[in-house]
């Protein structure tokens, strides 16, 4: 088999272009059943990687068979985007086996993000598992590929100090709120969406203990329940514009495939506000505030790709970290190299386990019919172990009776090596048993 990695990512694309691609947890399923469906089952195995960095297909397929996979593979992504395949290609990256499982090592271990070292990624790749696994599309290769970028990150979290020396989005986000507000004491804060990112940023601002928090979510339910935790009030979603100026800040992530608060909204706003500043952070993909709303004055708009400047840290530790890192990767590529190169060779042991079976068979019921026209014992099993010989050994004399020159002398020295090992004797014997 073959793996491949096919995508795009915060180096590759923009915001825009990327949050056409985003696929929320619910949609993985079945996307990854039309993905099989519409080529045909030549990709037997199939993930979907969907955060706010990055769009990603694993694929495992027979090996050879890149061209029949490849381009229609991006082809149907570009379909999911409404744009062309021309120019999706001019976006994403394409990576083979090797090069395929440390991309995804280095993705797992938070290398290959924006914030250095960050954790959550795994749980996306978790998702992307689950997803496949339930679209029925999680086959030998990929659950390996994926269970070894599990473990090759786990070492990485525990044996170097890669995520010491990073900063959050979430303490991002608040590092640049407390830029713009003298005391976040006297904030009061608006998180849109109730997901693992926003649970992130609550916890972060929670303690600067600002005036008050809140949380708008669909499902009013989900909100109440994270908002119990930090001591904040829910709202539902439908009330977000005729609340939206009572809050400073605004950090909204949800999984919203249209925007939730559109110009207008904050234009009423910072009117009902007499001008006072917003600081307001869209952490979703695609986006969930209107890119327009940037161009208000008193408004400090900021997206995930804002963030990266803010989140890079620098320093000979953080070197010293990423080089650790990437040797422990090196170490998981090889390991899973070797394994694919293992994977290859079973469906040759399977037809030698079949074929050997069949000899077997064929001379045992050539032995039971001498027995039973009552031929001695000793000269059935010398037919049959014959027999087994034989048929063991055609096939290889006569490769070497047809070959000739140095291909008669590399046949040689290959059956050398399978039939003429020689195994260690005891001295003992050699010497009689004195």
């Amino acid at each position: 088999m073959s793996v491949f990695a096919l995508g795009l990512n915060h180096h590759t694309a923009p915001l825009d272009i990327r949050g056409r691609f985003a696929f929320a947890p619910e949609q993985l399923t079945p996307a990854l059943q039309a993905l099989r469906h519409q080529l045909l089952r030549a990709v037997p195995e199939a993930a979907i990687l969907s955060t706010c960095n990055r769009t990603e297909l694993y694929v495992a397929a027979g090996q050879g068979r890149a061209a029949e996979i490849v381009r229609p593979t991006i082809e149907w992504l570009a379909t999911q985007g409404g744009i062309s395949g021309s120019q999706l290609v001019d976006h994403t990256y394409v990576l083979e086996n090797k090069d395929a499982a440390r991309h995804a090592f280095r993705v797992a271990s938070g290398l290959d993000s924006m914030v250095l070292g960050e954790p959550q990624i795994l749980g996306q790749m978790k998702q992307a598992v689950r997803g496949a696994d339930e679209a029925g599309t999680l086959g030998t290769t990929l659950h390996q590929l994926f269970q070894r970028s599990f473990s090759v990150a786990k070492e990485v979290r525990t044996s170097t100090e890669i995520g010491a020396h990073s900063i959050s989005m979430a303490a991002a986000t608040v590092r640049l709120a407390a830029q713009l507000f003298e005391d976040l004491r006297e904030t009061q804060v608006l998180f849109v969406g109730a997901g693992e990112m926003i649970e992130l940023v609550a916890t972060h601002f929670a303690a600067r203990e600002p005036k008050a928090m809140a949380v708008a979510n669909r499902t009013l339910e989900r909100g109440e329940k994270l908002a119990s935790r930090f001591g904040a009030q829910a709202l539902r979603l439908a009330d977000l514009t005729t609340r939206l100026h009572e809050f400073d800040i605004v950090v909204s992530c949800t999984a919203s495939t249209l925007p939730i608060i559109g110009l207008g909204a904050v234009e009423r706003a910072l009117k009902a506000r007499r001008r006072r500043p917003m600081f307001m952070v869209d952490l979703a993909v695609p986006r969930d505030i209107e890119p327009e709303v940037s161009r208000l004055d008193d408004i400090y708009l900021y997206t995930v790709d804002d963030l990266t400047e803010v989140v890079k840290t620098a320093g000979e530790k953080r070197q010293a970290a990423v080089e650790q890192a990437e040797a422990i990767i090196d170490a998981g590529v090889q390991s899973f190299a070797h394994w694919l190169d293992q994977r290859a060779s079973v469906p040759l042991i399977q037809a030698l386990n079949r074929q050997a079976d069949d000899w077997r068979a064929a001379e045992i019921a050539r032995a039971r019919k001498l027995l039973a026209k009552g031929n001695d014992l000793d000269t059935v099993l010398e037919a049959l172990s014959r027999g087994l010989t034989q048929k063991m050994l055609h096939g290889a004399l006569a490769e070497l009776h047809a070959s000739e020159g140095e291909q008669r002398h590399q046949t040689a020295e290959v059956l050398s090596r399978l039939f003429l090992r020689t195994t260690s004797r005891n001295p003992a014997d050699e010497s009689g048993g004195r």
